[in-house]
């Protein structure tokens, strides 16, 4: 075969190379996986530390192109003196430097500052309520964008006149994810991350199929919240506080109440269900996930 002859065949293949193979690497590219970590409730007592230290040994083994945590970082503000609350984030914030990647944190009802009456606080401290959490972590809520996929890490956060939480998205936040919401593209893949789920049925399978969801257990104006995202492609909502783990697939929406890295509260198995976090798999516009116990045993004579 002639030189002329063999380089008209071989032009149409590196053609095809290009145009072919550079979508598949566009595709593997956009391929990546992170980790939701909810319920940490870290505290000096009860080995807590070393669990958490194991926790992020198990995460940075499996190396996640992120970690987004879902609300509850610490044990407790909601009714502590000053000293404890900023000890506690202190230890947070030291611990948590040990993850090989980024770290988005999301805001709990026990990360709020003086909030209970207990406390002694003074709601005219400086610090009172959200703001040492947004001194010491940062936003109670914002957006990020990963390889093709928006993510919205919300405040789910209420609060009443007798200082108590409930779950809530306010008038605000709900004008911002709107406002956020017109710089993504409709077919744009998005995940919410909340501390407070918008749905749950673990009251239905723990007491029976008419209980009702507590203020204190779901977001109050879930319907309202979700209704904004009606005309885009939310994906998956990461939900914590419940310490428990469920899945509920409803209007093309993953809804994952994804357990808790302290289980029941660093004293062992809650409801059969052992310490770990949830390992999110992306692969194109899809997704898959696992439920990981990263090996943490209560101390001896703790386990319920």
């Amino acid at each position: 075969m002639s030189q002329k002859r063999l380089s008209r065949k071989i032009v149409p293949i590196l053609l095809f190379l290009l145009v072919f193979g550079s979508t598949f690497c566009k595709r593997t590219s956009s391929d990546f996986s992170f980790a939701f970590l909810t319920d940490i409730h870290l505290q000096p007592e009860l080995n807590a530390l070393e669990g958490y230290k194991k926790a992020i040994a198990a995460v940075n083994e499996r190396s996640p192109d992120f970690v987004i945590t879902g609300g509850d970082q610490i044990m407790d503000a909601l009714g502590v003196p000053y000293d404890r609350a900023e000890m506690l984030y202190g230890l947070y914030i030291e611990i948590t430097s040990e993850f090989n990647m980024p770290v988005y944190n999301t805001l709990g009802n026990h990360d709020i500052f003086g909030l209970s009456v207990e406390s002694g606080i003074d709601p005219s401290h400086p610090e009172y309520h959200k703001n040492l959490y947004q001194k010491k972590i940062g936003k109670t809520y914002y957006s990020f964008d990963h390889k093709g996929w928006h993510f919205m890490v919300l405040d789910s956060i209420g609060k009443t006149a007798d200082r108590t939480y409930f779950g809530m998205v306010d008038a605000e936040q709900m004008a911002w994810i709107a406002d956020d919401l017109k710089n993504i593209e409709k077919d744009t893949p998005i995940v919410l991350a909340t501390h407070i789920p918008f749905i749950s049925v673990i009251g239905q399978i723990r007491v029976g199929s008419t209980e009702a969801n507590s203020e204190g257990w779901v977001i109050v104006n879930s319907k309202e919240v979700l209704e904004l995202f009606q005309e885009y492609n939310l994906k998956l909502v990461l939900q914590g506080h419940l310490h428990s783990l469920e899945e509920i697939y409803v209007g093309g929406i993953t809804f994952i109440t994804g357990g808790a890295v302290s289980a029941n509260w660093w004293e062992g198995l809650y409801y059969g269900l052992e310490e770990g976090f949830i390992l999110i798999r992306i692969k194109e516009d899809e997704f898959e996930w696992e439920y990981i116990d990263f090996g943490w045993e209560v101390q001896e004579g703790r386990r319920p």
